[in-house]
């Protein structure tokens, strides 16, 4: 298989190295696009793969090109791009917001897949949300599948509309979990505790309410009164989040992410 990738920034560079480190691609077929002087060389001293420009025509010949740039970056980039893909070719977009019938129209190229992993990709551990132009195959479909699942989890969506909540949702979800995180170790030192063993208490915490989470068989309701006994201590910190309406905050904070993932598709179609 030969695959392009196009925005060689953190995502484009994990799937770089999974693709490498499954033996997907060899290095002779991998091409980093990149425009940029000082990034096109950084990127050949990582030794990954062949660094090209935009318009290279070796694009033409790889099975699937991976787009992964800013949204707000797409639309100058379409213009050198649909000059060098193949017909044949896959397009896998990760950019968030922009929608599979604004791809096909500004690169002019009918197999689109839309995709929206999460950071966790990094470790093997990311869920990748995806959605398929009708122009896919059902073949194709599996040869992307089996790209996506070298970094996690995958989950077909019918449903295109959906990809801007699930952006707001897992896409952007791991930054929420580390922010609860953060405040708990710094409540912890607010305690007495230094920095090291509040951490150490949180993590492992999560860790294992994720875990009771999965295999406790129990919805989240039961799982928070059995913890919550009443006039107890959760009971005290479950009280003052309600207090300041946080589940309203929280699921509004969402809502908002998920506006700013349409906003983005709405700005690149006016470019």
């Amino acid at each position: 298989m030969k695959i392009t990738i196009v925005g060689c920034g953190n995502m484009g560079l994990i799937y770089a190295r999974s693709f490498l480190k499954y033996n997907i691609v060899s290095k002779d077929d991998l091409l980093l696009v990149e425009k940029n002087k000082t990034r096109k060389e950084d990127l050949k001293k990582l030794n990954i793969g062949l660094v090209v420009v935009p318009d290279n025509k070796l694009v033409s010949d790889s099975d699937v090109v991976i787009l992964s740039v800013k949204p707000q970056d797409f639309v100058e980039l379409a213009a050198d791009l649909k000059k060098v893909l193949n017909e044949k070719t896959i397009l896998l977009s990760i950019m968030a917001g922009i929608n599979i019938s604004f791809l096909q129209q500004k690169l002019n190229h009918q197999k689109i897949v839309r995709a929206m992993p999460n950071s966790p990709v990094e470790i093997g551990m990311g869920i990748t949300a995806y959605s398929l132009s009708k122009t896919i195959t059902i073949e194709q479909a599996h040869k992307v599948e089996n790209l996506l699942t070298t970094t996690g989890r995958t989950l077909y969506m019918e449903d295109e509309n959906l990809l801007d909540a699930i952006t707001a949702l897992s896409g952007s979800g791991p930054a929420y979990f580390f922010y609860f995180v953060q405040q708990l170790i710094e409540a912890g030192k607010k305690m007495g505790m230094n920095e090291a063993t509040a951490s150490m208490l949180v993590k492992q915490t999560m860790l294992g309410s994720f875990h009771l989470i999965n295999n406790a068989g129990k919805p989240l309701d039961e799982l928070i009164k059995a913890v919550a006994s009443k006039g107890g201590t959760t009971e005290a910190a479950l009280s003052t989040f309600a207090k300041y309406d946080m589940n309203q905050h929280i699921q509004e904070g969402l809502l908002n992410a998920e506006k700013r993932a349409k906003e983005l598709a709405d700005h690149a179609s006016k470019v």
